[in-house]
């Protein structure tokens, strides 16, 4: 194997900010790099970010997707530190492969086993689920009773009704995550690498309660994972492909209270995940936290890639948009999006090629803050990457325009993300 230099080995960030820039074709990192150097500041890149999905989906591989990220950091002469985030583990073998590869940075999901709707269950519901769940969980009589007062003013109430919903909720998730973390310390220490671990538990119906917060991280730490980022879900809606839907007031109050336990157990940074295109709550989640945060952005960079082929190959971008009209229905089922194909017309209905492009790249910005959505153009677009990137013909289309207008590409990209990193700035 190739000794790869040292100034390309992808490093731990620890606790300064940092943002993940997902690239799912192995062609967006100049353009990352490039919003970097206009942005200037304190936070750190992730330049290699996928998820096993992810590379399921288009046929990429851990190798793959780091080399791509090196050979743009040699061409571009980046030179700084960059992370790289094997985003989205479930299984232990997920980690043996993206451990092999290179990857420092592992994200953790168990979101499979979280009960969604541990929330809206009665409390003679909840009982009998508690009973199924509580031999496997012996934090249950160490948190009862107790009382947290924090900083911002708020107090966590660990009260039998906070622990069992807690406990149904999260209990199995939790205790996969601690077995997930384990197996990262052991394949990692073996190898001599230093790494650091997000634990992802946002993918739930109903926001992260602040006693599920303290319990969840608590017990993480308790259990020696080396926890760099947690991922709540936050109040107010984070859909892919559009801005915050929410009051932007309420989640800042949110976070900061998340924040202070962050603080007070770790310290260790809140991630938000579909980070991509939230600019409107950058700066209070940058401000919230005291600038420990970290961003997952993924989906956007395809989108940018799109918007280069309406700029390029308008019949291209139209068959793209048609053949993800007939795919989204079945692609959008593991993400969280509430677009329909009846909000945004068909392609062959729309003559103007710039209008098209507004259609589907655009409009989502306070277009229609009263309905509180914006964008079922990019929801569609952003669902069915996977199959628009294996399609035999669209695929390599795509990657044919891009190939032959990589400046456009790498000049959309740096706008793009100069806005969203000029945003948290605004906020540290």
């Amino acid at each position: 194997m190739a000794v790869v230099p040292h100034k390309l080995q992808p490093v731990p960030l620890g606790l300064r900010p940092s943002f993940g820039f997902g690239d799912r074709l192995g062609l967006a990192t100049p353009g990352h790099i490039e919003a970097m150097r206009r942005a200037g500041g304190s936070i750190v890149p992730v330049f290699a970010q996928q998820s096993i999905r992810e590379m399921t989906r288009t046929g990429r591989t851990p190798e793959g997707v780091l080399s791509d990220a090196r050979q743009a950091l040699v061409s571009s002469k980046w030179n700084g530190e960059f992370g790289a985030d094997a985003d989205h583990l479930k299984t232990t073998a997920d980690i043996d492969t993206t451990a092999s590869a290179g990857f420092t940075f592992f994200t953790i999901d168990p979101s499979d086993l979280v009960d969604r709707k541990a929330d809206s269950y009665p409390e003679p519901a909840l009982r009998d689920r508690f009973a199924d769940v509580r031999s496997s969980i012996d934090w249950f009589d160490h948190y009862l009773g107790k009382r947290v007062k924090l900083p911002t003013g708020a107090t966590i109430e660990l009260d039998e009704q906070a622990l069992m919903r807690a406990a149904v909720k999260y209990g199995r998730a939790l205790s996969k995550g601690i077995e997930l973390a384990e197996h990262i310390r052991a394949v990692q220490e073996a190898a001599g690498r230093d790494y650091e671990i997000e634990l992802s538990v946002d993918e739930t119906d109903e926001p992260t309660t602040l006693a599920e917060h303290y319990i969840i991280a608590d017990q993480c730490l308790i259990h020696g994972m080396k926890l760099i980022s947690l991922a709540p879900r936050f109040v107010g809606t984070l859909e892919k492909g559009v801005d915050y839907i929410g009051e932007v007031n309420a989640f800042e109050r949110s976070v900061c209270d998340h924040a202070a336990i962050a603080e007070l157990l770790g310290p260790y940074k809140l991630s938000l995940h579909s980070g991509s295109d939230k600019i409107s709550i950058y700066p209070a989640l940058a401000r919230a936290t005291g600038g420990r945060f970290h961003i997952k952005t993924a989906g956007t960079s395809y989108l940018e890639a799109l918007r280069v082929a309406a700029i390029h190959d308008a019949p291209l971008f139209r068959r793209i948009c048609e053949f993800a009209r007939g795919r989204y229905d079945v692609d959008k089922v593991t993400y969280h999006v509430h677009a329909t194909l009846g909000r945004v017309p068909s392609p062959m209905a729309v003559d103007d090629d710039r209008q098209l492009e507004q259609l589907y790249l655009e409009r989502w910005e306070d277009v229609e803050p009263v309905r509180g959505f914006t964008a079922p153009g990019r929801q569609i677009l952003h669902c069915t990457f996977g199959s628009v990137l294996t399609d035999p013909l669209l695929g390599g289309e795509l990657r044919e325009c891009l190939s032959a207008h990589e400046n456009t590409y790498n000049e959309v990209l740096a706008a793009h993300f100069e806005r969203h990193l000029r945003a948290l700035q605004a906020g540290c």
